[in-house]
């Protein structure tokens, strides 16, 4: 059984030679757009000749009709055509004026355009650029509503910072002491081969303290809560903004800021440092045991010259780090949650970036710490 569209009784296109002029006629209307397409798709037309298209007869005109005429039109006038378009009535040249600068002129133009370097540059620089610039503006708004609750601290959401303690902190200790243990002996029997050449075997415990202490115990811990409550936070606020319940929490006067980023950073810049020692403590367990196994260097050896190498001023600065990476994990991981679309697969895009941005910023504040206690010498 034939359908509508395929034998439409009003529509039709024709194409005559002798004179050059294509004649349309009946209703150029949605419902008979395919068949039309087809038709004109299959008429031979000439290249680099002046055609002239005749409307006159055409009774009912939509946008989709319109749409059709002016591409088959400037279609022909990329073949070299010259086309001239002619009997339309007032209302169809309303129609087809309304459409063509919008669809074709502009189109035509920016194809033609080609992009130099600088332009090119500049588009692929410009979101980072300006997401850049929401990021601290959403910084300074949270460090504001930060400053106000602590000058009303009933303000202050306790029950939630607690949650957040909990999940970032508490519940990140298996991971956070497994990888630092880890670590430890991996660094210890690493370097074991190197000084057991020249009988350096106690200066394992230079080795391990400076390197977990100073650096890898609060860069690594920063990384896995990173890639663990980073991404989470990001995933929560997200999804509550598909499902609109930020929307909602505006509508009741709730600040979503103060209740839901505030308590994050807050939690996070409690839990991290913590962490962080938690992490220095299991680093040079792990260097020790190893230690021991490769270098027959005794626990009690090892802790005595730990007390002795290592100074204080390293553990202070591998802890001063963490409230740093805490507030750049809980500011990224919040910003791109509300950053999160209509659509429920933006969750899962702006929970990637939150990670890769938040690991990318915690290594170059760690760089700079780096140049900074150089330049101070600590």
């Amino acid at each position: 059984m034939k359908s509508r569209t395929d034998t439409p009784p009003t529509s039709s296109i024709d194409f005559q030679q002798s004179g050059d002029t294509v004649r349309c006629s009946g209703s150029w209307v949605l419902k008979d757009i395919s068949w039309l397409e087809k038709k004109i798709n299959a008429l031979n037309w000439p290249s680099a000749t002046p055609i002239q298209f005749d409307v006159s007869a055409i009774q009912k005109l939509d946008t989709a009709g319109a749409w059709l005429i002016l591409r088959t039109i400037h279609q022909l006038e990329e073949k070299g055509c010259v086309v001239t378009l002619q009997g339309q009535q007032g209302e169809h040249q309303a129609l087809l004026t309304l459409i063509k600068p919008a669809n074709f002129d502009i189109q035509a133009h920016r194809v033609e355009r080609k992009e130099n370097f600088l332009e090119i540059m500049g588009k692929v620089t410009w979101p980072h650029v300006r997401q850049l610039i929401e990021m601290l503006s959403f910084f300074g708004e949270c460090t504001v509503v930060m400053l106000r609750s602590i000058a009303q601290p009933s303000r202050i959401c306790w029950k939630p910072i607690l949650y957040n303690l909990q999940h970032a902190g508490y519940s990140a200790l298996p991971i956070v002491g497994l990888l630092a243990f880890l670590m430890g002996v991996v660094i210890s029997f690493q370097g074991a081969g190197q000084l057991l050449r020249y009988g350096a075997n106690i200066f394992i415990v230079d080795l391990v303290g400076l390197s977990i202490l100073r650096e890898l115990a609060p860069l690594m811990t920063a990384i896995i809560v990173a890639g663990r409550s980073g991404s989470a936070f990001a995933a929560q606020i997200g999804t509550m903004k598909v499902t609109e319940e930020i929307d909602a929490l505006r509508t009741l006067g709730i600040a979503p800021i103060e209740l839901l980023v505030l308590p994050k950073i807050i939690a996070l810049i409690i839990a991290l440092p913590l962490l962080t020692v938690y992490a220095d403590v299991m680093g040079v367990l792990g260097g020790m045991v190893m230690a021991k196994s490769q270098l027959s260097v005794s626990f009690s050896d090892f802790i005595d010259r730990f007390d002795d190498a290592i100074k204080l001023s390293a553990l202070v600065v591998g802890i001063g780090k963490a409230p740093v990476f805490a507030a750049i994990i809980a500011v990224v991981g919040c910003f791109q949650g509300f950053k999160v679309g209509n659509r429920s697969e933006s969750v899962g895009i702006q929970t990637t970036i939150s990670v890769v941005q938040s690991i990318f910023l915690i290594i170059v504040a760690d760089a700079i710490f780096s140049v900074l206690f150089s330049w101070l010498k600590i």
